[in-house]
């Protein structure tokens, strides 16, 4: 088993900045990849970025390119989630998601285990 919690959310402005963190544990030595969703009321979850947990290379949606950068520390075994220029729409539930497999590509909801979610709430 793995545990995710993430930690960071909160309430910002437009145009404001947040870093999102999700501390793993557990049995992560098998894991392939870490990746970030997000979930607006009413809609569905979303892919927003991921990264490979080992070699750290990165994919992300393209609502979100070149505003968030996602990123790892492994000695602490965490992740982050940077978020610039954050606009109203990006205004969710974020959750973090570990997964053991390359079944499906990689920003698929097709992850092992979710952390709880944190709230992000950008206001204009």
């Amino acid at each position: 088993q793995v545990q995710l919690v993430e930690s960071g959310g909160g309430l910002v402005q437009a145009g404001g900045s947040l870093r999102l963190s999700c501390a793993a544990s557990g049995r992560t030595s098998s894991m392939t990849a870490m990746g970030w969703f997000r979930q607006a009321p009413g809609k569905e979850r979303e892919f927003v970025a991921a990264i490979r947990w080992i070699g750290g290379s990165t994919v992300y949606a393209d609502s979100v390119k070149g505003r968030f950068t996602i990123s790892r520390d492994t000695a602490k075994n965490t992740r982050y989630l940077q978020m610039n220029i954050l606009k109203p729409e990006d205004t969710a539930v974020y959750y973090c998601a570990a997964r053991d497999h390359w079944r499906t590509p990689w920003g698929t909801p097709d992850y092992n285990f979710w952390g709880q979610g944190t709230q992000v709430t950008v206001s204009s």
